[in-house]
């Protein structure tokens, strides 16, 4: 028996005027996954549970099988983890974006215009990060380069700061009331400044405001913790298990789980992504070896950050046809039993452009059963319709496998 979980970020949504009152879900031509729903187990799922932020982080762990809860640390230990930081057990670790600020003189009266400084390219952010280091670097603090605008500052024998705001919360609004006010909080702040004052006339970011780009020109911290302990994969469910994603934080999460962190050519963490590169992967891990693999596209989410409907229909629509339709067919044609789990994390709805901690929508199909389904699509009110809710969202990994 394989196994299969077919992760859209952020993909479930809020119906929306400008959508013709439904969702992207709703909107998006998907017939293969739609077909599938008429002989699937359909419902809800609880991935953050109450009074837990809804990050990707904690959401993606249920996903997995792992209660939040009871392992989670903090993201920035997880995304520390695949850019290969060894942490002690009193090292501190913090998610730092390179964002893009308005220019006013004093940082506090500042808008965060973009959290990802217009999808800077790793080539770009990696000199920028460096040369940052070169500034800030010392006994305590280290900086090291992740992907795109997303990196990793190191606080040896630190102290966690709570008072942290993620940057794709304040999108077009002040910072003001979004910076950190507590003791190790206000260090941070600090070199946040700093960096800007190092950033905003780099060779890079002039070339890029020249170009039409948004500049990188400051450092944000956020998703601050300590070093995650997390039980094996193999130990906790019996099967030899991969991860295929573009993003630091999932490949951590597959490191300290000892799966499989499985690369692929040209994929972006966006709407451009390979998808189909992603289906071949997984089923040349399934057919090398591996029990389960845990296929992740982040596009649907950075588009919801973005307020972009257009690309979350488009990028629902490429998993469709790209991804579950290859992987599933692919898997019919070996002759073998397998099941299939497909759902968000959490909802990043457009029309707020951050995440939510509602219950999402799943799908769950299996080669050897057909369910009495009662719908014909796959989104959430066709979800919410069936009447079945799994409050713990960790126990649906079992399901799948069981």
């Amino acid at each position: 028996m394989k196994y299969v979980v077919i992760l859209g970020d952020g993909m479930a949504d809020y119906r929306q005027p400008s959508l013709q009152g439904k969702t992207p879900l709703m909107l998006a031509k998907k017939p293969y996954i739609d077909a599938l729903a008429k002989v699937s187990e359909v419902g809800l799922f609880r991935t953050v549970p109450c009074g837990m932020k809804p990050g990707s982080d904690v959401a993606n762990l249920s996903v997995l099988g792992y209660n939040p809860q009871e392992c989670y640390t903090g993201r920035s230990p997880l995304e520390a983890a695949s850019i290969g930081i060894e942490l002690k057990d009193t090292d501190v670790t913090v998610r730092a974006n390179l964002v893009t600020v308005t220019d006013e003189e004093n940082y506090q009266d500042k808008t965060m215009v973009d959290y990802s400084a217009g999808e800077i390219s790793t080539k770009e952010a990696k000199e920028l990060i460096e040369y940052l280091a070169k500034h800030i670097n010392d006994d305590v603090y280290k900086l090291y380069a992740g992907i795109s605008y997303r990196h990793c500052l190191l606080i040896e024998n630190g102290q966690v700061a709570s008072d942290l705001t993620p940057p794709h919360d304040i999108t077009g609004k002040p910072v003001q009331g979004h910076l950190p006010t507590s003791k190790e909080g206000k260090e941070l702040l600090a070199i946040m400044e700093r960096s800007y004052e190092l950033l905003k006339n780099h060779p890079i970011n002039l070339k890029r405001i020249k170009e039409g780009k948004r500049p990188a020109n400051s450092l944000w911290f956020w998703g601050a913790g300590t070093k995650p302990k997390l039980e094996k994969f193999a130990q906790r469910f019996g099967l030899k298990g991969g991860i295929i994603s573009a993003v630091d934080l999932l490949k951590g999460i597959g490191k300290l789980t000892d799966m499989q962190v499985i690369e692929v050519e040209g994929a972006t963490g966006n709407y451009d992504t390979n998808f189909i590169g992603k289906a071949n992967a997984c089923l040349d891990a399934l057919g090398n070896g591996l029990d389960f693999v845990y296929v992740h596209m982040e596009a649907p989410d950075e588009c919801g950050h973005h307020g972009d409907a257009k690309n979350k229909i488009y990028s629902i629509e490429q998993i469709d046809s790209q991804v579950v339709k290859t992987v599933v067919e692919g898997l019919k044609a070996r002759g073998e039993e397998f099941a299939v789990l497909i759902a968000p994390d959490h909802p990043t709805p457009i029309s707020t452009m951050t995440h939510c901690s509602d219950p999402v929508p799943y799908l769950l199909y299996k080669s050897n059963k057909e369910y009495p389904s009662t719908v014909s699509a796959y989104d959430e009110e066709n979800a919410q319709k069936t009447g079945i809710f799994e409050e713990v969202g960790h126990n649906l990994m079992y399901k799948l496998i069981k």
